[in-house]
């Protein structure tokens, strides 16, 4: 292997210059660092990881914790973190936290002691306080995404205005009969996302002075397929059906248009459905959708890490909710009330 010596020779500089020209810290000129980096790459120099822990006290390693890693929503906020990272030369040790209380209990009573990450980012996951508490003792820079956490640096989106938005985006069309596919209660966990949807939801009609109606209301789990279940149970009763969906998420609203399809029903002609993420299938489905941009969820939280872990433990300003952005994105999907 190449060694740091043969670099700075290669450069004409010392090894400490080659050190710091590569790692970032301490000052070298634009022209230098030029050198030494194309030294290194001309030599196939890289640095090494457990050299550069000793000399700098840091990993150079993010810890995430994530609920699902076969979610969209969760894997695509998670690889806006990881490239977001990988640019400034971080890794990213991922820690899954299952139902399982004891594999939970490990990563917090093990995995995060063993002092591999300078800092840990947490998505959507509802953490006790026991588990901040453990997690501040660490002494690391911690980011949450998804919801309050008063003890710990914030990122969140304003679900209940997020919902408010995409329904009033249907009333403002003639809508009345809206129904909405949301989450049963197994699936309401982690900051209850889907009952501030159905508040938003339900709010946005009350202002509109439109009663709720139960029979209007299908539970489903977030995924193509529950949709998909749930729009044929709600425009498959008997009775008047909606004129509109309001899904609490793009893969249901998705299945609702598949199941429209089935059931013979034009979009938006006689059905109008919308949904809420903003998922790369959302265009192929000409699907209107108030678009949350989880990439750049992800992102934004791999830049406020990295601004913690810079600023060496000055106190960093807790983010208030709402502060994600989020913007209704309207495709065909969505069209006024005919008749």
């Amino acid at each position: 292997m190449v060694s740091i010596d043969e670099v700075a020779r290669h450069a004409g500089v010392s090894t400490a210059t080659v050190s710091r020209a590569l790692s970032g810290r301490g000052h070298v000129s634009d022209a230098t660092k030029a050198r030494v980096e194309a030294a290194a790459k001309s030599l196939g120099y890289v640095v090494s990881a457990s050299a550069s822990s000793l000399a700098s006290g840091r990993t150079r390693n993010i810890g995430v914790l994530v609920p699902f890693l076969d979610r969209w929503f969760f894997s695509t906020v998670l690889s806006g973190i990881a490239s977001a990272l990988m640019r400034r030369g971080y890794d990213i040790t991922l820690y899954a936290l299952t139902a399982d209380r004891g594999e939970r209990r490990d990563v917090f009573d093990t995995f995060l002691r063993r002092q591999r990450v300078d800092g840990v980012i947490a998505i959507s996951i509802e953490l006790g306080e026991e588990e901040t508490r453990q997690l501040i003792e660490l002494d690391l820079p911690v980011i949450a995404i998804g919801g309050p956490n008063p003890r710990l640096t914030t990122l969140t989106v304003d679900d209940v205005a997020v919902a408010r938005l995409a329904t009033e985006h249907l009333l403002a069309l003639g809508h009345r009969e809206i129904a909405h596919i949301g989450a049963s209660p197994e699936f309401d966990i982690d900051f209850h996302i889907p009952t501030h949807r159905r508040q938003g939801f339900e709010l946005a009609l009350a202002d509109a002075g439109i009663p709720v109606k139960p029979s209007l209301f299908e539970p489903a789990d977030f995924t193509i397929e529950g949709g998909f279940r749930a729009a044929k149970q709600l425009l498959g009763q008997p009775g008047g059906r909606p004129t509109a969906i309001f899904a609490a998420s793009d893969e249901m609203a998705i299945g609702a248009l598949l199941a429209a399809r089935e059931l013979g029903y034009r979009v938006p002609e006689d059905l109008s459905v919308v949904g809420i993420d903003g998922h790369e299938l959302g265009e192929f489905f000409r699907l209107t959708t108030v678009d949350q941009f989880p990439l750049g969820q992800g992102e934004r939280a791999a830049d406020a890490i990295l601004a913690e872990l810079e600023s060496k433990g000055a106190a960093a300003p807790v983010h208030q909710p709402g502060e994600l952005p989020y913007e209704l994105i309207v495709r065909g999907s969505t069209a006024r009330l005919s008749g």
